[in-house]
Order: C-alpha cells, then sequence, then structure tokens
C-alpha cells in the first residue's frame, strides 16, 4: 500500500498538471459514471493529501477523494509537467539529486536532476505497484488500459486511475468529516497542535505502539515499512502499550515521522538509514534492501548487534522487528 509520502507526491503532480485547469472526468471502465459527471469540465482548483487520502477540489463546491489502497495506482500520460521532486526518467517517481542515474531494483530512477520542471512526454506511473502500462505509446488521447475507474483530462495531460479502495466525489462538509477522523499528518497543518494530538493520542492507549503507528486515527500516513523502521530507530518494543512509552520518546516517534516524511517526499524513497555516503548511499539508492534497518530482513542478522531480525503479524500485518536492539 502507498504510504504517506507518495500519496503527497501524487497531489503535487496534481497540482502542477491539473490545478486551475478545467478538466474533462470520465469512467471507462463505468464504475465512477455518476460521480465523474459531476464534476466533468470543471476547473481543478486544487489538490492536497492529508495521510493516505488525497482530495482534488473542484469549482463548485465539489472534491474528488481518492484512497488508493492496497492496490490503486495513478497513471499520468502526455505532456506531463513534472514536480522538479518527483522528476523521473523511468517511468516511476523519481529523486531530486544530481549524483548521476541509479535504478533501484524495483526499476525506479531515484536520482533525477534537480532545477526546473520539465516537459516529459510518456508515461508516469504513481504508486508502489508495478507498472502494466505501455511507457512507449503516443496515441492521444491514449487507448484505455485494463480496468480505469476514472480518467481525468486536460488538453495535453491524462491521468487514469486503476483499482483503488475509494474513489468519490463529495461535499466539504463530508471531506471535513473524513480529515477530521484522520490522526495527524506532519505536513498538514499547525506543527506543534499536530504533536500534541500525536503524543495525546498515544499516551491514552493501552495499545501496542506497533498498532498504534498503524492507525490512521493516531497518526496519518504511516504504514508497514515506515512502522517497522521506526520502532526500531527508537529501539522500541513494538508490543509496549502506548500508556507507557515515555512521553519523551513518543515526541521523538513524532519528530522522527516528520524527518522520513519529508525525505520521501523529496526524494521518493523509504530511505531510512541515517549517515550513509558515497557507495553506501548509492547503494541504498539503488536497491530497497540496503536502505533499511529491518524491513524485510527476516531472518537476517541486525545491522547493529548481529541478533536474527524477527517476523511475526501484528493485527495481519508483516512486522519485522529486532529483539535485541527494541528490548
Amino acid at each position: 500500500m502507498p504510504e504517506g509520502h507518495s500519496v503527497h507526491r501524487i497531489a503535487r503532480q496534481f497540482e502542477r498538471n491539473f490545478a486551475g485547469r478545467a478538466v474533462a472526468v470520465s469512467s471507462p471502465q463505468g464504475r465512477f459514471a455518476a460521480d465523474a459527471a459531476l464534476i466533468d469540465g470543471r476547473e481543478m482548483l486544487r489538490a492536497s493529501a492529508v495521510g493516505k487520502q488525497m482530495f482534488l477540489e473542484f469549482a463548485g463546491d465539489l472534491w474528488l477523494r481518492v484512497h488508493l489502497g492496497l492496490y490503486g495506482a495513478w497513471d499520468f500520460a502526455g505532456e506531463i509537467l513534472v514536480d522538479p521532486t518527483i522528476a523521473s526518467a523511468n517511468g516511476r517517481m523519481g529523486q531530486t539529486n544530481q549524483r548521476g542515474t541509479v535504478l533501484d531494483d524495483a526499476g525506479e530512477n531515484s536520482l533525477a536532476s534537480i532545477g526546473a520542471p520539465r516537459v516529459a512526454r510518456g508515461r508516469v506511473r504513481m504508486s508502489e505497484q508495478t507498472r502494466d502500462f505501455d511507457e512507449s505509446a503516443t496515441e492521444w488521447p491514449p487507448p484505455v488500459v485494463g480496468q480505469v475507474r476514472a480518467r481525468l483530462m486536460t488538453d495535453v495531460t491524462c491521468a487514469d486511475l486503476r483499482g483503488p479502495t475509494a474513489c468519490a466525489v463529495e461535499t466539504p462538509d463530508r471531506i471535513q468529516a473524513v480529515i477530521d477522523r484522520l490522526g495527524p499528518d506532519p505536513l498538514v497543518g499547525d506543527p506543534a497542535e499536530n504533536e500534541e494530538r500525536f503524543v495525546a493520542a498515544v499516551r491514552r492507549r493501552n495499545v501496542a505502539i506497533g498498532q498504534l503507528l498503524m492507525d490512521q486515527a493516531v497518526v496519518s500516513g504511516i504504514g508497514n515499512v515506515y512502522r517497522a523502521e521506526m520502532l526500531f530507530r527508537a529501539g522500541l518494543d513494538p508490543h509496549t502499550p502506548g500508556r507507557n512509552v515515555p512521553e519523551d520518546v513518543v515526541r521523538a516517534l513524532w519528530h522522527d515521522w516528520e524527518k522520513l516524511l519529508r525525505i520521501g517526499v523529496e526524494t521518493g524513497q523509504m530511505m531510512t538509514m541515517d549517515g550513509l555516503a558515497g557507495e553506501a548511499w548509492r547503494k541504498a539508492m539503488a536497491s530497497r534492501d540496503d536502505r533499511h534497518w529491518v524491513y524485510h530482513r527476516a531472518g537476517l542478522p541486525c545491522r547493529v548487534c548481529g541478533t536474527e531480525i524477527v517476523l511475526e503479524e501484528m493485527q495481519a500485518r508483516k512486522l519485522y522487528w529486532c529483539p535485541t536492539c527494541q528490548s
């Protein structure tokens, strides 16, 4: 499932390519047809994200809410004005850096050049999933491929949505109700207020901190990767009840999430290891297995103490942790 950094990056792409323009909206698949008709031809005013939810505001007090869930993905095609923090020459989300091109083991160009936005003609997949479209297609409008729930088009740019958990046109009151149910997002709202909300939500619960970090009502945007990595970085046993975690540790968790989220938005990578330089840094950017402390390392030695990394299930999701460093 795309974590918070991916959804913020997708919102940036919409802000650059669709905001301020009239947008043709349709539903090739048909499941979104009635809602699509409500916003078809209207101007998109802005795009924003809170955690894993994205909100596209249209003229007339109507909003398109999208939650990608486990299988959702956006494909952009046409003349794509790429945000400098999501520039990619390989059809996926990339990083702003000037150290040369490195494709990671998922085919992602992690090191695209920084600077002014560029126009890319082709297709850009934005999700955590592998791509299933023809990047070389030049036909306009691009042919519909697969089950496209929603298609958004300007004169020169097309965005196709496949497989979302939620895709609905809603009123401002309903959008606000959704946002009110979400926990704080470090990139949205008042930083001090967000921190206090997070601390209070964790400290009053007799629920394992490993569960609380995945609860979108406690904190927005954290998924399986960030959960495992943040707990390791904090030296926290995932089973510790939230109310037993010292307040200073809870605050440190919040600031670490803010730091990691910003890195993720800027680079397109869930880079959770600090202090990497030179070849170690390039190796980490080129391979997901080399940029995390414990995630996806079940049975391998801990990078710090050598203890075998444990894999268990917590609320039907995989949890990776080190029994020594997180004791």
